[in-house]
């Protein structure tokens, strides 16, 4: 059988980053709950959300998010993934707060600090700690967010301590100002140090063309990630109009390598048990 390849989507911008005039970055929940659906029907089965407010700064105020939440679920059941990270000033509560609602499927979980930039993204040990306990209180499935190699060895820790649960689920970072880059060579460094037969994927920063993520499938990945939060090109300077515009190039990527995108059936499967 062909391998499944489950492809998430995160398709709010982050503050700050440009886009070319003809891509819309969806802010209101209108609007973000319109092109997740899109993305649902052209192939996605995950969404990955922060809790934003219209202007897209990251908030502790769960009400945009939630009525994101309702318009999504009047359609569909793509698992949804909230986010406990960003450059932000919020208190250790604030950034999971979308834990707090019970729609939220998988969290982001990073593994440690790292630099962004001019400035230090910082995760502490205490912090997540703290994160991974109010996963396991609210029954959500963490993806452990990894920046540096080491991080792995603090994910086999933190699970030690009881605070994580087989199967644990790895992701890569790459390409963010200041941290680790995105090269082949970077990404099997990180993949060969996992565990044999675990799940991971993969997040590339300020992607250009999809040419990692071709490199992550060929290495095993079983999750990929495209949406405007990390980029809007999928090849050279071809410019994609929409997050939909991508997930269709990406659903055609995994079929032109000879996998199959994952049905939402089968992404529940992979990542919610």
């Amino acid at each position: 059988m062909k391998r499944k390849v489950v492809i998430a989507v995160a398709p709010v911008k982050n503050p700050g980053t440009p886009l070319p005039e003809h891509c819309v970055n969806p802010l209101t929940p209108e609007q973000v709950a319109e092109q997740t659906l899109a993305c649902a029907r052209a192939g996605a089965a995950m969404v990955h959300l922060h809790v934003r407010d219209e202007k897209g700064e990251q908030t502790g105020d769960l009400a945009h998010f939630s009525r994101t939440l309702d318009l999504i679920r009047q359609e569909s059941e793509i698992v949804i993934q909230g986010s406990t990270g960003g450059l932000s000033t919020l208190t250790l509560e604030e950034r999971c707060v979308a834990l707090n609602d019970e729609r939220v499927q998988m969290a982001s979980l990073n593994m440690g600090s790292t630099n962004f930039g001019d400035h230090v993204y910082i995760n502490t040990l205490p912090d997540i700690r703290y994160w991974a306990q109010r996963m396991l209180d609210t029954n959500v499935i963490p993806e452990c967010e990894i920046f540096a190699l080491s991080m792995i060895d603090t994910i086999s820790r933190v699970a030690k301590e009881g605070l994580l649960h087989d199967p644990i689920h790895y992701n890569f970072a790459l390409g963010f100002a200041s941290s680790l880059a995105a090269t082949p060579d970077n990404l099997y460094c990180l993949k060969s140090a996992l565990p044999v037969g675990a799940t991971w994927g993969l997040v590339h920063d300020g992607m250009r063309d999809f040419s990692l993520l071709a490199t992550a499938l060929a290495f095993g990945a079983t999750i990929i990630r495209v949406g405007f939060e990390d980029g809007c090109c999928y090849q050279g300077d071809l410019v994609a109009r929409s997050n939909e515009e991508l997930v269709k190039q990406c659903c055609e990527l995994v079929e032109r390598l000879g996998f199959e995108v994952a049905t939402l059936e089968e992404a529940k499967e992979i990542l919610l048990t």
